[in-house]
């Protein structure tokens, strides 16, 4: 498994780093170590002297600051010389100069997440998902939304959740991270709206709390019946078969398969 095929990965701000093994241990399975929004911007420098990769067998990602910044260039020059970094989110994202221009001093080991948080991003999420240094799209749903000046709802934004999954898909990427739940201490609604993207052909989520890491987990888990029904639909034989009243074919297998990989890989 690709190590940007984490499901619940974690934001740390750089300004923090005491924090970063505490991250690392709060059973998320990657940490984002964050220049950007976690940072003020009196702490930039400072947060940008903190960043580690050694503290951690996890994946470690880096948030820069945006190509519009006066942090961006420093930052772009300190990632690049960090060992064992698994990936940069780029924040803000767009098909741009800027882009390709990190993507190009980026070592081959090194993946570019393309967080989308604008109309434009999302405008060019097809073009970013089939850029070959692109490995995922991420969803920056609350600066999405402060861009259109929407309301941070699921009506509201389904068509653009939608689009990120199809334009992952156009471009041959892993499904795409869907943006933070802000709610801490209350898993219920974590836990239903991990369920939520997942439904919606997410492959994960960012987290902000370590509270929030199990919940999230549990929302991507295929439940039980789920379960049950695939081990049966595997179970069927070949070609067109009747399980439970319903007519099953391959496409229903490969549905199937998805959903007992999923439960392996998160159980594990």
């Amino acid at each position: 498994m690709a190590k940007f095929s984490c499901i619940a990965p974690i934001f740390v701000p750089a300004s923090r780093p005491e924090r970063f093994v505490k991250a690392a241990a709060s059973g998320a399975d990657a940490v984002i170590i964050d220049l950007e929004d976690a940072v003020a911007d009196s702490d930039k420098d400072k947060a940008r002297a903190s960043l580690a990769t050694d503290f951690t067998d996890l994946p470690v990602f880096i948030r820069i600051n945006g190509a519009d910044t006066p942090w961006h260039q420093a930052d772009v020059e300190a990632v690049i010389a960090l060992p064992n970094l698994a990936g940069v989110i780029f924040p803000k994202a767009e098909m741009s100069l800027a882009l390709t221009s990190v993507a190009e001093r980026l070592n081959s080991k090194t993946a570019l997440i393309a967080l989308i948080e604008t109309a434009q991003g999302l405008a060019d999420a097809r073009q970013l998902a089939q850029f070959p240094p692109v490995k995922r799209l991420a969803f920056g749903s609350i600066d999405f939304c402060a861009d259109l000046g929407c309301s941070h709802s699921r009506e509201v934004l389904l068509s653009a959740r939608s689009e990120l999954v199809l334009a992952s898909r156009l471009g041959k990427k892993i499904a795409p991270l869907d943006g933070v739940t802000t709610t801490i201490d209350d898993p219920a609604p974590i836990e239903a709206d991990a369920r939520y993207a997942r439904s919606l052909g997410f492959g994960g989520k960012l987290c902000i709390h370590p509270r929030q890491i199990q919940a999230l987990f549990r929302g991507f888990l295929p439940d039980d019946n789920e379960i049950a029904w695939a081990h049966r639909v595997l179970s069927s034989g070949e070609g067109a078969q009747r399980v439970d009243g319903a007519m099953v074919d391959e496409p229903v297998r490969i549905r199937a398969r998805t959903i007992l990989a999923r439960a392996e890989k998160i159980k594990n």
